[in-house]
């Protein structure tokens, strides 16, 4: 198993030179309501050298299919081809409310934002007639989607966010890699599976097969107290959407409801350091890492046999500052030592 580090604009470059110090694999830049992606990596090509990068994700409601085609060649060629696109469609506040685009049908709209986006990438030009998209859209034939930048060789590696059944299949499919947020070793497993059954539609093997969870880390010698240093990240999450959020709802399904009821009770009132401290504990340390470093090396062993080929560390989740991350993943890479699953 190897290891990411996902980056927010503060700190970035520092961040991303210490995880390329410490060995990881890949960085990786989400987009949210603090930061794009494309910017941050950006920075982080010209701050390093060996490290790749990655979008993880950009939004697909966010841009245009060409826009990203164009921004990936560019972030591909100003990094050296170390450049890895992680795309997703978002969820329906998101998509609405920032970006304007009807979130319905978001597996045909993926599926043909892939297409487009790969063939732009594999240079001349692009026409497509869809059901989602067209291009040209006005029938103005005289500039289809072309890309002049340098043309990546080999192509880069398309990742996709994905959560339910239909569309982990549809990402062990048409991508090369699922990455995926708040998960837990068993639903990483139900998840390989659906991935799996999506190889097998394409005829394809996951030899290659990139499957990529963000946990949080926080290291203390008592669980309960490195959990407090996340309690403002999950009850930031958790709050997205109100009462149909999705992280409650999988709180729920783990079997945790009277505790997000308090926090949604909490949270209804405006009290939000309240929210945070009913989140329960039991929720946090089965989707974070949490403990001394032995015992998270421990649990590093469940995340593996689930089928985690790179393990993500959420740095900024913990409520710390620069140097706390980067302790966040000295530690990190500790405890996979220590696990002696590095490959």
């Amino acid at each position: 198993m190897r290891l990411a580090a996902n980056l927010t604009y503060q700190g970035a470059g520092e961040l991303a030179r210490e995880a390329e110090r410490l060995d990881y694999d890949l960085v990786l830049a989400a987009e949210s309501p603090r930061s794009d992606a494309v910017s941050v990596l950006g920075l982080v090509a010209g701050a390093t050298t060996r490290i790749a990068i990655g979008s993880g994700v950009m939004q697909i409601p966010a841009r245009p299919p060409g826009a990203t085609a164009l921004a990936a060649a560019t972030l591909h060629a100003l990094s050296g081809g170390r450049f890895r696109l992680g795309l997703g469609v978002s969820n329906p506040h998101i998509s609405d409310g920032w970006y304007g685009v009807d979130f319905a049908h978001p597996l045909g709209r993926t599926r043909e934002y892939v297409d487009i986006v790969r063939r732009a990438l594999a240079g001349g030009p692009v026409r497509h007639d869809g059901t989602h998209f067209q291009l040209p859209a006005h029938g103005l034939q005289g500039a289809p989607l072309h890309l002049h930048t340098e043309l990546p060789e080999p192509r880069i590696p398309l990742y996709l966010g994905a959560v339910g059944p239909q569309s982990l299949r549809l990402a062990g499919e048409i991508a090369d890699g699922w990455v995926s947020g708040f998960t837990t070793p068993e639903l990483v497993t139900d998840s390989v599976r659906q991935l799996a059954a999506g190889h097998e539609r394409a005829g394809r093997t996951a030899d290659g097969f990139e499957v990529i969870p963000y946990v949080a880390v926080s290291v203390a010698d008592d669980p309960a107290q490195a959990a407090d240093e996340l309690r403002a990240h999950y009850a930031l999450l958790l709050a997205v959407g109100g009462a149909d959020n999705f992280y409650c709802g999988l709180a729920r399904r783990m079997g945790f409801d009277s505790g997000i009821d308090a926090f949604q009770e909490r949270l209804a009132a405006g009290d939000r350091a309240g929210a945070a401290a009913a989140i329960p504990l039991g929720f946090i340390d089965r989707t974070a890492l949490l403990g001394p470093v032995g015992r998270i090396a421990d649990r590093l062993h469940a995340w593996s046999e689930a089928g985690v080929t790179t393990l993500s560390v959420l740095a900024s989740a913990n409520a710390t500052d620069l140097e706390g991350r980067r302790r966040v993943l000295a530690h990190a890479a500790q405890a996979l030592e220590k696990a002696g699953l590095r490959t």
